[in-house]
């Protein structure tokens, strides 16, 4: 025992730990989850096709895509899908524009074969779903064709990569989220980003007071426009008449703009005008995100040499949404029209 030599063991320090920053930390985080932008095909229908440019001129990673739009003798569609074979594990998606009954059949008819191409991912963009404002039944027998719409499209085909996305702006109810089955991906945008962009850009910004025509536009747009002052209008019934009447806010002294979803003959846009003059609105303009305007009813907006500026809309601002009414509104004052083309060339990098 006295002979026997004690062994040492070496000593093993651990390893120093490495602390990162919290700025380290997220810009790695950052540089983890930025995925490479995908390379989308982008196909869309005759009348939507000066959108559809101005999408693609937005990024390298979008390239059109043509179809034949044809028709037999009989009236219905001859389609056909340019180098079907060539979008084989791609990225697609379609620019619809529903503007009439007339041609729905033929853009379902694409948009239905579009995902069974072996395509990789299938993006449908509506940027205005008509019958979003017949959402609802006030008696029995009234057909919801909002309900009707959704139904048609929750039944595209799913893709290889999955259900459909489709992207539409300001839709009229947020609710109409649910009429739409597991088939497809309802991705709500909205074109008040666009608004707000062009308000900043006035040289009275400081006096912008926003006012909405009724209680529905008010639910659907304050919380994106709350840090302005803000009017409430409301239609009220006299008789057999439906009036508009200022419900709460003062918009005098200031620039007005009234701000709803869509129009269609514009009549309440009008008598929205003349209440909020007629309490001291020093200029009253007006945005809407889809101009229907049926029958050419925006010429009653157009500005008419010698016309009082009390009875005109300084601006009337709307989006690309409907492309007809657009080729119809271009550079008439008081129009000026705000592209969605920026904004849909992000969401179809989603």
């Amino acid at each position: 025992m006295k002979n026997a030599k004690l062994r040492l063991l070496p000593l093993r320090l651990p390893k120093p730990y490495t602390f990162l920053s919290i700025s380290a930390a997220v810009k790695k985080k950052k540089k983890m989850v930025q995925p490479n932008k995908k390379q989308v095909l982008l196909f869309y229908c005759l009348e939507a096709e000066q959108l559809a440019r101005k999408i693609a001129a937005q990024s390298d990673h979008i390239q059109l895509q043509s179809i034949n739009w044809r028709s037999f003798d009989d009236g219905f569609p001859n389609l056909f899908i340019n180098n079907a074979q060539d979008i084989r594990g791609q990225h697609v998606s379609f620019l619809a524009s529903f503007s009439s009954p007339a041609v729905i059949f033929e853009q379902l008819s694409v948009i239905f074969a579009l995902p069974r191409l072996f395509v990789a991912s299938f993006t449908l963009v509506l940027p205005f779903f008509p019958t979003g404002s017949f959402e609802r039944m006030e008696e029995e027998g009234d057909v919801a064709t909002a309900f009707t719409m959704a139904r048609i499209l929750s039944n595209i085909p799913i893709s290889r990569g999955g259900p459909t996305s489709l992207v539409i702006y300001d839709i009229h109810a947020l609710q109409e989220r649910f009429y739409f089955g597991d088939n497809v991906l309802p991705y709500f945008e909205t074109g008040v980003p666009l608004l707000m962009q062009r308000l900043h850009q006035l040289p009275d910004a400081n006096n912008i007071v926003i006012a909405f025509p009724d209680d529905g536009a008010w639910k659907r747009f304050h919380k994106q426009l709350d840090h302005f002052p803000m009017v409430v209008c409301a239609k009220v019934r006299e008789g057999d008449k439906r009036i508009v009447r200022l419900k709460e806010g003062n918009p005098n002294g200031c620039h007005v703009v009234i701000v709803d979803d869509l129009v269609q003959s514009g009549g309440t846009l009008i008598e929205c005008q003349k209440v909020l003059s007629a309490h001291g609105a020093t200029k009253v303009s007006a945005y809407v995100t889809h101009a229907v305007f049926p029958k050419n009813s925006w010429e009653k907006f157009i500005h008419k040499n010698g016309e009082n500026s009390n009875k005109a809309f300084a601006y009337f601002w709307t989006t690309d949404s409907c492309s007809l009414t657009v080729k119809s509104i271009e550079n008439k004052a008081p129009f000026e029209v705000l592209s969605l083309a920026g904004s849909i060339a992000d969401a179809l990098q989603i």
